[in-house]
């Protein structure tokens, strides 16, 4: 087995959170807790490490002679001061809230505006490829959404029928939302298990 020392903790590890969060033993409990309070750090220093590989990328990048990419200076600056105000500012800071909402709201808006040119051409290939029911249904349910969150029916909510249909038009999101959740859900399941089993080991490298 590779690593077998690295295996035999997270499968300790994963087993004692696991049995202490199902079995009411006083024993577990604070380990429990104290495997729990680990994760804060580590997840930090995780975060810490990949936020430096990110600087270290765009560095490589702005410094290549052949590949030299002159937005990765963008993101180095935006980077940098962002971590300056907030080291002097302080994260509950209003200004320094305002900043980042600013900064954060556009780039909202701009991914938005890519998953629907994204949207557009899927719809657009999909017909090419292969025409048939799906195609239709997807490019019919793509519009549809697209015009419902855009506000543009929101005019006749005063006549009963409409808003009954607008009302149930727009629970279909939510419904999808919470289908993505219970994927999400069942696949970290899943992978927790394969991990505790040893199936896939993460961790070895």
């Amino acid at each position: 087995m590779r690593a077998p020392v690295s295996t035999a903790i997270a499968i300790a590890t994963g087993l004692l959170v696991l049995l202490g969060a199902f079995l009411p033993v006083p024993v577990l409990l604070p380990v429990r807790q104290i495997l729990l309070s680990w994760t804060i750090p580590v997840a930090a220093t995780a975060g810490l490490i990949a936020i430096l590989n990110l600087l270290s990328v765009h560095w490589r990048k702005l410094n290549s002679a052949r590949e030299r990419d002159y937005y990765s200076i963008i993101l180095l600056l935006a980077f940098v001061v962002t971590f300056i105000a907030g080291l002097l500012l302080g994260p509950t800071d209003p200004n320094f809230q305002k900043v980042v909402t600013y900064i954060q709201f556009p780039v909202e808006a701009s991914l938005m505006g890519v998953l629907t040119v994204t949207l557009t051409y899927a719809s657009i290939s999909l017909f090419q490829r292969k025409r048939g029911w799906l195609a239709v249904l997807f490019t019919a349910s793509t519009l549809l959404f697209l015009i419902l969150l855009s506000g543009f029916l929101n005019i006749p909510e005063n006549i009963p029928f409409v808003k009954d249909l607008l009302a149930a038009l727009n629970t279909l999101p939510i419904a999808g939302a919470r289908g993505i959740l219970l994927g999400i859900a069942l696949g970290s399941i899943t992978t927790g298990l394969r991990i505790l089993i040893g199936a896939d080991r993460p961790y070895s490298g």
